[in-house]
């Protein structure tokens, strides 16, 4: 019984806990539209940011790629410092990946407010043409916005299996600081910039989607 109320009351807790975050992230938006900063900027500068952190990630993946192929043409004297210098690439493109999703969040928890907000003021338009062009617009908008994150969560959705695999990498180098499991490495170089270059591919295609996106909110 004393185990079932401990999870009952982590579980009020963690509701607690994110219903207070969502409650900071309206007032975070509430008090940026009382100074002028509508939901509209808003959600193009979160899509904006999205689209940065993807670019960084590319780039970081793409970085960390390199260095795990040349890892695997080291000399065994250098063995400990190619394991450090993996883990920290491993590290950041970690830290990059998180960044990713914590932007695609915020743009999911903007473009949700402005779309419920612009639903509901529909009904205050007087004119039928006007409410009718209206629902027009957000209808295009919406659909422009769902086919960005879709793109993002694809390219999103790549980043955790390639982490993965790098994380194993650099593991099994840390148990096999040797001449052997450097070389044994090499054999897996190939299948890890396979997964990367379609990461990369799908990275492109959402930040292409991103700029559109805001070159149509921009019109």
């Amino acid at each position: 019984m004393r185990r079932t109320g401990t999870a009952v009351m982590a579980i009020g807790l963690l509701g607690l806990g994110l219903a207070w975050m969502g409650g900071c992230a309206s007032a975070s938006m509430a008090i940026k539209e009382q100074f002028g900063y509508a939901k509209r900027e808003q959600l193009v500068d979160g899509v904006q940011k999205a689209r940065d952190a993807q670019e960084d990630a590319k780039e970081q993946f793409a970085s960390a790629l390199e260095e795990f192929i040349a890892v695997t043409r080291v000399d065994g004297g250098e063995l400990e410092a190619t394991y450090k210098r993996l883990q920290r690439e491993l590290e950041r493109s970690e830290d990059r990946a998180e960044s990713v999703r914590d932007r695609i969040t915020s743009v999911e928890r903007v473009g949700g407010a402005l779309f419920r907000e612009w639903e509901q003021e529909l009904s205050e338009y007087s004119s039928e043409s006007l409410r009718a062009s209206s629902r027009e617009q957000l209808e295009a908008t919406r659909r422009r916005y769902d086919e960005l994150l879709a793109a993002m969560g694809r390219a999103e959705s790549k980043m955790e299996p390639v982490l993965v695999a790098f994380n194993d990498q650099v593991l099994f180098l840390k148990h096999n600081l040797n001449a052997r499991a450097i070389a044994s490495l090499e054999g897996t170089v190939g299948e890890l910039e396979q997964e990367i270059g379609v990461l990369i591919r799908d990275m492109e295609a959402s930040i292409a989607e991103a700029n559109a996106f805001i070159d149509s909110m921009g019109s």
